[in-house]
């Protein structure tokens, strides 16, 4: 399949969401700088527009990405000079800058590796299309995953992780769903679309509700006991927000609800 634009990234905003697309299909969407670039500041304006609620990460072609470009990346990598987030950007990785704020669901198909694999752990809902075949492949290079997934896919299970990150091996869709690396499993081409119901599923709640949820879920990965501390004044918060004015009233009434993030 042909890109869709000259952009490495295709950013699109539909109502609430912002489609966010890997567009380098005639190389398997292996990232090179300029699209890490593009894919950062592509989450910036995720991060940063209030009319913005939930990212959703696709790929142009048959295949959600190969992983770095290494000739590009690698020779950067070795000098130890590069920086893969521009002035601006937000790292989707979540790892150099502060995580991007809203929710971000991604649908994979193909080949997804290394990154792709790191870029699923950093996202909140994953939809794999059963086509789907991952791989941590680093060791195999002779580098380490730098892009989260020594720090996430053991969260998932240790077995599990050290099954997949030390071998470098292939696993399917079926695989990645049993050990929670993604949360559905469609037939391969419906994957967006199942992402994108998600996605629209996940918009249509209160966005400083859905927000909140996140950035508490987050803090109690690392700070259980911080997360609970702030767990009842952010509830207090949310409870004098119009939204969740409108909510009650709905509740009473039994009429739709149509939030507006305030």
């Amino acid at each position: 399949m042909a890109r869709v634009s000259d952009e490495r990234v295709t950013v699109q905003q539909r109502g609430h969401l912002l489609l966010i697309g890997l567009n380098r299909p005639e190389k398997r969407n292996a990232a090179d700088l300029p699209m890490l670039h593009e894919l950062a500041l592509a989450y910036a304006r995720l991060h940063a527009d209030p009319h913005l609620r939930v990212g959703v990460v696709h790929a142009v072609g048959e295949h959600f990405t190969g992983g770095l470009d290494l000739a590009d990346v690698g020779p950067k990598l070795v000098s130890g000079r590069i920086d893969l987030i521009p002035p601006g950007g937000i790292d989707p990785w979540g790892l150099v800058t502060e995580p991007v704020s809203k929710p971000v669901v991604v649908a994979v198909q193909g080949t997804c590796l290394t990154l792709g694999v790191e870029l699923a752990l950093a996202a909140d809902v994953v939809v794999a299309a059963d086509s789907t075949r991952f791989a941590q492949l680093e060791v195999a290079r002779g580098i380490v995953a730098f892009g989260g997934a020594t720090i996430r896919l053991p969260r998932l299970g240790w077995g599990d992780a050290m099954r997949w990150l030390l071998t470098g091996e292939f696993f399917d869709a079926a695989e990645a769903l049993r050990i929670g690396l993604v949360q559905q499993v469609v037939p391969h081409g419906e994957q967006l679309d199942t992402a994108l119901e998600l996605a629209g599923r996940i918009a249509a709640q209160a966005p400083l509700a859905v927000q909140a949820t996140l950035a508490n879920a987050r803090l109690a990965q690392g700070d259980p006991a911080e997360a609970v501390r702030r767990l009842h004044p952010v509830v207090a918060m949310l409870a004098r927000t119009q939204d969740a004015q409108r909510a009650m009233q709905g509740y009473l009434s039994g009429a739709p609800v149509t939030f507006e993030g305030n």
